[in-house]
């Protein structure tokens, strides 16, 4: 039986890509794509030699998902105001699509390092500060030394996500009472629960 020619065997348009393309695509690190396939922002799976695979799809969603309100657009008085202070882009981009997500309005603002998330607590106002520990220039300790004694922030929710274990951290000065610690990578369900919270207690209006 004679082979099909190779150069007239009809070609199969693939559907999915893999994280290479995807971050070409997206324009992000590779190591920024397996990080939004871990959090579900990407849907993927993984060929039997354990290489993800990521549907066009799911691509596409992402590349033409509907852009987040600008931050500070939301109400105050209706809205639950957030500070998430994080050095790397790509999990700014994870924050900002979970938070999306929440069952309650949120008013969003980020912030690159410890400098400037000075800037924005004084801009914000949020109730809820979640910050990185470890960060260039001003680090999460140096944030949260400089708020100690600070009564307009007395009242203000914090959380601190690290991948720092609690022996490193009690070797950097250790952090304020009662600031409760995530671990990297980040659970964003535990920090819904924290927010779903914070919003019931200040009586604050659900998303939509």
């Amino acid at each position: 039986m004679e082979k099909t020619p190779k150069s007239f065997r009809p070609k199969i348009a693939k559907n999915f890509c893999t994280t290479a393309q995807a971050a070409e695509k997206l324009g992000v690190s590779i190591r920024t794509v397996q990080l939004w396939t871990e959090s579900g922002l990407l849907t993927a799976w993984k060929t039997g030699g354990g290489h993800r695979r990521i549907p066009l799809e799911s691509l596409e969603k992402l590349l033409f998902h509907p852009p987040p309100a600008p931050e500070g657009a939301a109400t105050p008085e209706s809205s639950l105001r957030v500070l998430v202070v994080e050095d790397e882009p790509g999990l700014l981009t994870l924050y900002r699509a979970q938070v999306r997500r929440w069952p309650v309005a949120t008013e969003l603002a980020t912030a690159q390092d410890g400098f400037d998330a000075l800037l924005k607590l004084g801009q914000a106002k949020p109730h809820l500060m979640i910050t990185d520990l470890l960060m260039p220039h001003m680090d999460g300790f140096g944030v949260l030394k400089r708020l100690r004694g600070l009564p307009e922030f007395a009242d203000m929710a914090i959380v601190a996500v690290t991948s720092l274990d609690p022996e490193q951290i009690a070797e950097r000065g250790g952090l304020p009472g009662g600031i409760p610690v995530l671990a990297k990578p980040i659970r964003f369900d535990a920090l819904e629960r924290i927010a779903i919270k914070l919003a019931v207690a200040r009586r604050l209006l659900p998303a939509g």
